[in-house]
């Protein structure tokens, strides 16, 4: 089985070091998730490892022959480049491989005898289907359009796509080729639920190795057979997902601290004697018990990593109805996100928005916020409500005021008090003096948190909170909205916050909101049953590939349809095996093209052979045509 090894790697700036001694191995089949808090070195460690940044010390390996493929963030495009062009250059070389196979088939036909030039073509078209060519332009298809993009987007110019469409657009580009191995950095930033459910489904089926810097802790479960913890410049690996880390970890540091208590209380004890009798009568055994306390190994227990430290003051009561929209209609001019909306929101419910991007999701807020207004129907506020508004874009701040002057001047503290409540946000010495337009997308967003806390509110309305939050600090904030004890209304992509913390689901689609009474999961396991009911009281017929036979060769996939709308879950299960269903008749093609050639079929051990393992890929096509034809009844 292949792998990369990583052998202890070291990075730093300056004196500054990021990691020190990095040893770490990713198989074949593997997906390693790798976290830690913002600034402990992850994505300068996948920079490492992919080359574009230098490391000190240690060893990078990768198995001989194998390729490794990197999600990059904000690449710079030729102008016009069209998304079907950037796509196309990631399969050059499979192209130009495509090219000479005519080519050399051209050449045969006028040369039938040459054998050494039917080896050639025999190696040529075993790379070819090794390269994923038989495939391409399905996978490239297939990526795409679970990706969100239409097959208008194909002809578009990249440069005109958002910077969401363009991360969405970097992750096609590195998935398409289905490298050995797969180096994704924060993969899920700017999906919505369909599209984080499509790409867990597809990275599943991948069978490669994958190392994933994330802090969607949904995701990690959902995908990760191990996790690459990277704290105080080293890194711990853990077999599982993230929840099964989370008790590894808490288990093995309980077991530590105790341990660490215990040789302190030996220490201490030992120590008392020594001081005791070192002078007197029991010197020589006192002496004895320094020697033993010199040999000792200690235990270093590393202090776990700061943590903000906050928590909502007690919210003010309100009255039993918090927010009614009444047959609201809003939106852009010639592009309505609402239509007749209807909502209502009462004292202590804690309730989640979700939806796809572009849905309205962020406008919603804003309308409720007053910062829009709707072209009709009404937006009434309860008595006593005290809102406090998270937006992700925070344009509350002037990114040229320091983030000491904001909180004096915001809540009129002196310099000690404010230093001190910034310090619970773990702004600390010369930070506080940094403009806040020089601080990151994490620190912006703890500036941000922090000035809600200080705000006294008893409804919160947040527009993606956990955005550039790490993980800690996401699980810091969960509590203080499970002891808020107020109202909220949150819109968040992380799964695992909004199972954590909602206890109502409002899903914005078709221009309106549809409710669930429960978290994420419950939403999502209803609609299946919703879905999955349509499905049976519609009865479609549904298409069963053909399997045709004609001496001794297979080909099929060109009788699969496109299956009427199933449930969800269907729908991705069936895309999985129809994308194994392409890769074995292409492994099909390629033993026939080999059992044909003169040179194979002259050898007998080796034509036994490959003969042998034309009938064992025929047998897992069968099976996988089985599969498929279950899945779609």
């Amino acid at each position: 089985m292949g792998s990369i090894k990583v052998q202890k790697l070291t990075k730093s700036f300056g004196i500054h070091t990021v990691f020190k001694d990095v040893s770490f191995e990713l198989h074949r089949g593997e997906r390693l998730g790798l976290i830690g808090a913002n600034g402990a070195g992850k994505s300068t460690l996948l920079k490492c490892l992919i080359g574009e940044e230098e490391y000190d010390d240690g060893n990078f390996i990768v198995s001989a022959g194998e390729t490794v493929g990197y999600l990059q963030q904000n690449i710079t495009y030729d102008a016009g480049l069209t998304l079907r062009q950037l796509l196309t250059e990631a399969w050059q070389d499979v192209l130009r491989l495509e090219k000479q196979l005519k080519e050399t088939e051209q050449v045969m036909r006028e040369r039938p005898q040459d054998t050494e030039l039917m080896g050639r073509y025999a190696r040529m078209q075993e790379k070819f289907e090794w390269l994923g060519g038989f495939a391409y332009e399905s996978m490239s298809r297939k990526i795409v359009q679970g990706l969100g993009f239409s097959a208008a987007d194909m002809e578009r110019p990249v440069q005109e796509f958002s910077g969401g469409q363009k991360t969405r657009i970097n992750l096609a580009k590195a998935l398409v080729r289905r490298p050995d191995y797969l180096f994704l950095d924060e993969p899920t930033n700017h999906l919505d639920v369909d599209m984080l459910e499509w790409l867990e489904t597809y990275l599943l089926s991948y069978e490669g190795g994958i190392l994933i810097v994330s802090h969607d802790r949904y995701f990690l479960d959902r995908v990760a057979t191990g996790i690459l913890d990277l704290t105080d410049g080293g890194v711990k690996k853990y077999k599982g997902n993230y929840t099964q880390y989370k008790i590894q970890y808490r288990q093995q540091r309980d077991a530590l601290e105790k341990a660490y208590q215990k040789q302190q209380e030996h220490i201490r004890e030992t120590e008392d004697y020594i001081r005791k009798y070192k002078a007197g009568i029991k010197a020589k055994q006192a002496r004895g018990r320094q020697s033993q306390l010199n040999r000792l190994e200690r235990i270093d227990l590393n202090p776990e990593a700061a943590t903000l430290k906050f928590s909502f003051s007690p919210a003010v009561e309100s009255g039993q109805k918090v927010l009614v929209l009444d047959d609201v209609c809003g939106g852009y001019t010639g592009k309505p996100l609402f239509s007749h909306l209807s909502l209502s929101i009462r004292r202590g419910e804690t309730v989640a928005l979700v939806g796809a991007n572009g849905t309205g999701k962020t406008s919603l807020l804003k309308l409720i916020m007053g910062e829009t207004t709707p072209t009709s129907g009404h937006i009434v506020w309860g008595s006593r409500v005290q809102p406090g508004y998270f937006s992700q874009e925070h344009t509350e701040f002037n990114g040229r005021t320091t983030v000491l002057a904001e909180i004096m001047d915001t809540f009129s503290y002196g310099e000690e008090e404010a230093r001190s409540v910034l310090g619970r946000f773990l702004f600390r010495g010369d930070e506080v003096d940094k403009t806040i337009g020089a601080l990151s997308g994490g620190e912006q967003a703890r500036l941000a948190l922090l000035k809600l806390f200080l705000q006294g509110p008893n409804f919160l309305i947040l527009d993606e909170p956990t955005n550039h939050l790490d993980i800690p600090t996401r699980e810091i904030l969960e509590k203080a909205l499970l002891d808020f004890g107020g109202t909220y209304l949150v819109v968040s992509h992380d799964r695992y916050f909004l199972d954590t913390i909602a206890g109502r689901t409002l899903v914005l689609e078709n221009r309106t909101v549809k409710e669930y009474l429960g978290n994420y999961s419950y939403y999502r396991e209803k609609r299946q049953e919703e879905q999955q009911a349509a499905q049976e009281k519609a009865e479609p017929a549904t298409a069963i590939p053909k399997k045709k036979e004609a001496t001794g060769k297979i080909r099929a996939s060109e009788h699969i349809k496109k299956s009427a709308p199933s449930s969800y879950g269907k729908e991705k299960q069936l895309e999985t095996i129809e994308m194994k269903i392409a890769e074995l008749e292409a492994t099909v093609k390629m033993y026939e093209v080999q059992l044909s050639l003169p040179e194979n079929m002259a050898d007998s051990q080796k034509l036994m052979t490959l003969n042998e393992q034309y009938e064992k890929t025929v047998e897992a096509l069968q099976q996988a045509y089985e599969k498929w034809e279950t899945l779609a009844e």
